[in-house]
Formats: C-alpha cells, sequence, structure tokens
C-alpha cells in the first residue's frame, strides 16, 4: 500500500490542539506519513505565545497530499488574507483524496472558494462569519460536504479524525486507534456546547476568548525555540 501523505498547515497565532488533536489519530495509520508545514519553515508561535511548533517544510516545497489539514485559531482571519496561502490550499486542494478544517479553519476554505453554498462548520463564536464568507452555518461538531469534511471548535478535530480514519481505511481501524488513545470523554461538567452552557458560562468563555485573541495577535511574546 503507498504512504498515506497527510499534510498539516501551520500559521502564527493558531490553536495548538487544532493540529495536535488530527495529528494523534492520524498518526497511528500505520501507512501515514504526517507533515507539518508552513508558509516558511521554522518552529511557529501558537495562540498562547508559550507553545511552538516545527514546520519541517514551507509551502512552496509541498506540491500534493492526500489529507490536508487546516487548523483554526484567533489569526485565521489573517493567514487569510495572504493570497499566496490562499492559491496553495486551493491547489493542493485539487490533489487531494481529503481536505479538512478544524475550528475557524474552514474560513482559510471558504476564502479559497472551496465550500461556497455548502453546509460548513466552524467555532461556535465563528459560525456568524460562515455566512459572510459564502457558506452555510451549521452547530453540527462535524460535517462532510464532499470531500471536505469541517469540524467544530478545538476538540472537534479528534472526532473528525476519526471519522477520516473510518472513510479512508475502515472503522475497525478508526475504533482500534480511538481505544489506543483511550478517548472516551467523560467531562466534569456538561457545559462543551453553546446550547448547554448557562448565560454566566457564556459570558466567562467569550472574555477568555478575547484574552486568547489579544495574546495570539500579540508581537511582543517571542516563541520557543
Amino acid at each position: 500500500m503507498n504512504t498515506l501523505e497527510i499534510v498539516i498547515f501551520l500559521y502564527d497565532g493558531m490553536t495548538a490542539l487544532d493540529a495536535i488533536g488530527v495529528y494523534e489519530v492520524l498518526r497511528l495509520i500505520p501507512d501515514a506519513r504526517v507533515r507539518f508545514v508552513a508558509r516558511e519553515k521554522g518552529a511557529i508561535a501558537m495562540d498562547s505565545r508559550m507553545l511552538s511548533l516545527v514546520a519541517e517544510a514551507a509551502i512552496a516545497e509541498i506540491q500534493r497530499a492526500d489529507i490536508l489539514v487546516i487548523p483554526g485559531g484567533a489569526t485565521t482571519h489573517t493567514v487569510m488574507q495572504d493570497q499566496t496561502v490562499v492559491e496553495w490550499v486551493r491547489r493542493i486542494h485539487d490533489t487531494t483524496k481529503w481536505t479538512v478544517s478544524v475550528c475557524t479553519g474552514s474560513g482559510l476554505l471558504l476564502k479559497a472558494n472551496l465550500l461556497e453554498g455548502q453546509p460548513t462548520t466552524t467555532h461556535w463564536g465563528s459560525l456568524r462569519y460562515i455566512e459572510e464568507l459564502g457558506g452555510k452555518p451549521t452547530h453540527q461538531r462535524v460535517v462532510r460536504s464532499g470531500k471536505i469534511i469541517t469540524a467544530a471548535g478545538v476538540s472537534a478535530g479528534i472526532d473528525l479524525a476519526l471519522m477520516l480514519v473510518a472513510l479512508e481505511r475502515d472503522e475497525m481501524l478508526a475504533k482500534a486507534i480511538q481505544l489506543a488513545i483511550e478517548y472516551d470523554p467523560q467531562p466534569p461538567f456538561d457545559s462543551g456546547a453553546i446550547d448547554k452552557a448557562t448565560t454566566e458560562v457564556k459570558q466567562k468563555a467569550s472574555e477568555l476568548l478575547t484574552a486568547n485573541a489579544q495574546r495570539a495577535s500579540s508581537t511582543g511574546s517571542q516563541p520557543l525555540k
């Protein structure tokens, strides 16, 4: 069986779990090779400014992928304005079996005109932007539109990745990976969805997200080397 080439795109100020949750699932596919890439290779600072992930290659070096993963974060709107990145996403999408996004990463797919008029999900705090970008917003945790799959906020990327394993390989492997990473969520609180949270919890979460966006957009903090 040929190597399954998986490319995860990194960019400054993104959310680490958007990429790492997907990575921890997909890397366990026996014939998979996962590569982290960015506009330029090197250390890429995450939104917290306390963590960096390393891109082993620049996007100019990547000509194709079987699976393209676009994470989200507080700075997705910035990378969406980089026409070189947008054109690269569109070009790589033409070569993929699957193109997927987590959280606000769906905004980049919409910017590349890959989801126009299609059901699209993202983080609950950004759903209002989906329609502005040409998509059809939905509160679903994971949404498939042809070969494109979008996931809601952050942790939903793990669900997306397990679905992707089942679609690309088989359900048995997906279940085995789920057990291998012991993914059996039993959170201590039932406030992980916008329709379950109280007004007070929603307000506090919005404050946390605003503070995180300010950190992600700052240039004063330096990424770890």
